[in-house]
């Protein structure tokens, strides 16, 4: 059965990115059809922009493709390849997409914004509309109804202007804010925190996981990082701000680190704190990308790791098990996979399935650093 939105008179097939056999979560939820049946009513100008804010996997980039000069912002490298998939799968235009760091076009008439699980994001996604938006253009906010707090209306209300919700309809809710350019303000810099015991400096963008200090998952990977001479090659994988990768450069100064994540501000950051805390930041590559896709079999000889577990808002473990699949693949003979988890999270089980052996390098009362071997 086709995963189809189907909504006045007209169906759209959508799915999520990477597509997966037996699917069984939606590539859209009920605020994409909530803010579809809002907008279906207004009168658009084609030659205005439309922005359109943390679209999942482009349900509402597919949904007005066709009614002028779109442009979707994301921090998500699969969210945009999800949204072209499913542009492409419908046969619709291209739209802009760029990422939350970019600029973004001027005067648009429509924003968007689908709720980001990170308030810090939307702080900054509210204070970069503010410094853009001129007064007649509307503004709809959308997210389940338990996602919208009397906290965020006053985010709403303070980064950006005067703010209303809409009654829920499916468990779910918009949010109306008009525009004040007198709340205008300069767009705050990253967050910068000192880690005195691995002697580094990090800095952070809105959208990058523990915005202000060493989260404590990494900072008990961070005392089992190898050193080797023989390690040529290393990955960090799902790199955050890249303060993994930093410690394994210094480690093995003869190694080549490449850093991955699916976040552009989690690269942007790293490739920042490569720049603040090496001697020779060329060391370290970084790139957005889905897992490692595209990368070279056998072309590592260690990959570091800390799955998430949830993929927008949805909880999953599919995530971590195409990290430990790609790993696999780009693993030398004898090369070694290190995956720090949640005690709840049971990765053993899956590294063992996958890899036949598997050891625990190290545990407390949260995480486990398990170890396994080619």
């Amino acid at each position: 059965m086709k995963p189809e939105l189907t909504l006045h008179e007209r169906t759209l097939t959508l799915q999520r990115y990477p597509a997966r056999n037996n699917e069984t979560l939606q590539a859209w939820d009920a605020a994409d059809e909530y803010i579809i049946n809002h907008v279906q009513e207004m009168e658009l100008d084609p030659q205005r922009p439309i922005l359109i804010m943390n679209d999942s996997f482009g349900a509402l980039g597919c949904w007005f493709a066709e009614k002028g000069k779109v442009t979707s912002i994301t921090d998500s490298y699969i969210a945009k390849q999800g949204c072209i998939a499913n542009l492409k799968t419908n046969q619709l235009p291209h739209i802009k997409i760029t990422d939350c760091l970019a600029s973004l076009p001027e005067n648009p008439q429509l924003v968007l914004i689908k709720l980001p699980k990170n308030n810090r994001l939307l702080i900054w996604q509210l204070k970069q509309l503010c410094n853009l938006l001129p007064e007649d253009c509307v503004v709809i906010g959308a997210a389940k109804a338990k996602e919208i707090h009397t906290s965020t209306l006053k985010l709403f209300e303070k980064h950006l202007g005067e703010t209303k919700t809409s009654l829920a309809v499916k468990k779910a809710r918009l949010i109306f804010c008009q525009p004040n350019p007198k709340l205008a303000a300069p767009m705050p810099a990253p967050q910068q925190w000192d880690v005195p015991e691995h002697n580094m400096t990090i800095t952070n963008h809105a959208n990058v996981f523990s915005s202000d200090s060493l989260d404590i998952g990494a900072r008990l990977l961070l005392e089992h990082i190898p050193q080797n001479e023989h390690l040529k090659d290393i990955i960090d994988l799902g790199c955050g701000n890249g303060v993994i990768g930093l410690k394994a450069a210094r480690l093995n100064p003869q190694a080549k680190i490449t850093c991955v994540d699916e976040s552009y501000m989690a690269i942007s950051s790293c490739k920042a704190n490569a720049e603040l805390n090496l001697e020779t930041p060329e060391q370290i590559t970084a790139k957005v990308n889905n897992c490692l896709d595209q990368f070279p079999a056998k072309s590592a000889d260690l990959v570091l790791c800390n799955p998430p577990f949830h993929q927008q808002t949805a909880i999953t473990d599919h995530i971590a098990w195409q990290m430990f699949c790609d790993s696999k693949h780009v693993l030398r003979s004898k090369g070694q996979l290190i995956v720090i988890g949640n005690r709840h999270l049971g990765y053993d089980g899956k590294l063992k399935r996958l890899f036949g052996n598997v050891s625990v390098l190290a545990q407390n009362n949260k995480f486990v650093v398990y170890k396994t071997v080619k």
